[in-house]
């Protein structure tokens, strides 16, 4: 079986020549992919930043001879041509273009004179095309093989686009100026009305992200300040305030009881009975906390009094804390069963515990007061 011959191509010696170096080289061309590829996947990783994808390729020969076609006499060798191998990065957002540009220029050399800023450009059909282009070099400080020297010498280019300018790019090559025909002017339009859509909607989404990630930080301050009135009741400021272990000393009042251990279990599907109860800040919780604690105690240690329980339930005294709420708001058999069902969903074991709770709460002072 022999070897495929190789195409021939109506080029220039020159170009020819280019041609030939590209086929000689393109194995090295391969494993330089792979080495960059994995170069990136550990720096995006170490540094904790969530992409969309890592997509690289070495360019096709017929990709190559038709760059070479329209720019006839451009190169003088296949080192002039930055593209043949090609990275990409794309983000989620577009500030994150930015990082992701930051950690590219920690990694490898910059040819800084032959790199591009699209986005700078502000043409009203650029949207997909607004990616930020590096020409890079693997530094040997990062990987070198004696054997193979060419790898550091060999000039590539990463691109780093959001996800929407990458979705934009893709579709808007196969209807768009690279399709092959003039589209026509009513389409065009339509296309940059779309693009520029697009290009707002990824505006807003980095705005919304950083909008959220503003508040999540004063709400951290705000909780770990104590100022529990000024915090909207939320998944977010719940977690926080659940941080602080608010519930700990009550926890261990009742586990002492026993002299028993405490097991350690989330808290945060309480969030939904709390909210039951029309709490709207973080406040509520926290009066109802220093208003109840001891009456939840002593719900507890009726509870425990004739068992040998030495492991307890971090949710003890968060439980008791809240039956008692329900009980001094008039609430009975009926009210306890709906928390119960609130916190662990419906089920007839809800209702024999409400009533093991109401009969047991009978004989404490707060309900006779």
């Amino acid at each position: 079986m022999t070897a495929e011959t190789p195409k021939e191509y109506n080029l220039s010696h020159n170009e020819a020549m280019i041609l030939e170096d590209y086929r000689e080289q393109r194995s090295v061309f391969e494993r330089l992919l792979g080495i960059v590829k994995n170069t990136l996947e550990e720096s995006v990783a170490e540094n904790k930043i969530y992409i969309n994808a890592i997509e690289g390729r070495v360019k096709a020969e017929d990709s190559l001879v038709g760059k070479l076609e329209r720019k006839s006499g451009k190169y003088s060798s296949l080192s002039d041509l930055t593209d043949i191998l090609g990275v990409r990065v794309i983000t989620f957002y577009s500030d994150e273009v930015d990082k992701i540009a930051a950690l590219v220029s920690r990694t490898f050399e910059i040819d800084w004179e032959n790199s591009i800023d699209k986005r700078r450009m502000h043409e009203i059909n650029s949207f997909g095309y607004n990616s930020l282009h590096y020409i890079c070099r693997l530094p040997k400080e990062r990987f070198f093989d004696p054997e193979c020297p060419q790898l550091n010498e060999i000039r590539f280019e990463v691109q780093m686009r959001t996800v929407l300018q990458h979705a934009w790019a893709v579709l808007d090559h196969d209807t768009g100026y690279k399709s092959g025909f003039e589209v026509p002017r009513e389409y065009l339009r339509n296309l940059n009305r779309i693009a520029g859509m697009l290009e707002l909607i990824d505006e807003q989404f980095s705005q919304i992200r950083s909008g959220i990630n503003d508040y999540r930080r004063q709400v951290q301050s705000l909780v770990s300040s104590g100022s529990f009135d000024e915090v909207e009741l939320n998944g977010d400021s719940f977690s926080n305030y659940l941080e602080l272990r608010p519930f700990d000393m009550l926890n261990r009042r009742i586990a002492s009881i026993n002299q028993a251990e405490i097991h350690e279990t989330s808290l945060s599907r309480f969030l939904n009975v709390f909210a039951s109860f029309g709490f709207k800040t973080l406040g509520d919780i926290d009066r109802l906390l220093k208003r109840d604690s001891e009456d939840a105690y002593q719900l507890a240690a009726f509870q425990l009094a004739n068992t040998d329980l030495d492991i307890i339930n971090s949710s003890l005294g968060v439980i008791a804390l809240c039956s008692v709420h329900v009980l001094k708001q008039g609430g009975g058999v009926l009210e306890l069963t709906r928390f119960l069902e609130t916190l662990n969903g419906v089920s007839t074991s809800n209702k024999h515990r409400a009533e093991s709770l109401f009969r047991v709460s009978q004989n404490l002072a707060f309900l006779k007061k």
